[in-house]
């Protein structure tokens, strides 16, 4: 298992994920303008989802023979565990962590980072054998 992430393929999705992680970092900090840390939270992720399945669909996962309609419910259901991950960490650092520490500047950005951060290779995993086979 360790060698999947050694790959030529698992760098083009880090890359990808890199920029869709940026694309919900940012948009997080967008819709919080207008909606709860919470609430901002999932929107975000959602974008970031969206942007991931077309940049993993075109760049990393070139070979995949699955139809364009199984891969997207896969995606999906991949990253229903990922958003869970996302969203506990992020809660879990921004409403308990970071305040028993006494970080309060930037908190919500460095709970949400680490939160967007943790389900890299849980998702790769779930892309590889079931989103994109």
């Amino acid at each position: 298992m360790i060698g999947e992430f050694k790959s030529q393929q698992f760098v083009r999705f880090l890359a990808a994920g890199g920029f869709a992680a940026a694309v919900n970092f940012g948009s997080r900090v967008l819709y919080n303008r207008w909606l709860s840390f919470s609430t901002a939270v999932v929107l975000a992720y959602l974008t970031g989802m969206a942007t991931a399945f077309v940049l993993a669909k075109l760049f990393v996962f070139t070979e995949s023979t699955t139809s364009l309609r199984r891969s997207a419910l896969y995606f999906a259901l991949v990253n229903v565990a990922a958003i869970a991950q996302t969203w506990l960490i992020s809660m879990a650092l921004a409403y308990h962590v970071l305040p028993a520490v006494r970080v309060t500047m930037h908190s919500a950005e460095i709970a949400h980072a680490f939160g967007v951060a943790t389900p890299v290779f849980t998702s790769y995993l779930g892309h590889k054998h079931l989103s994109f086979r």
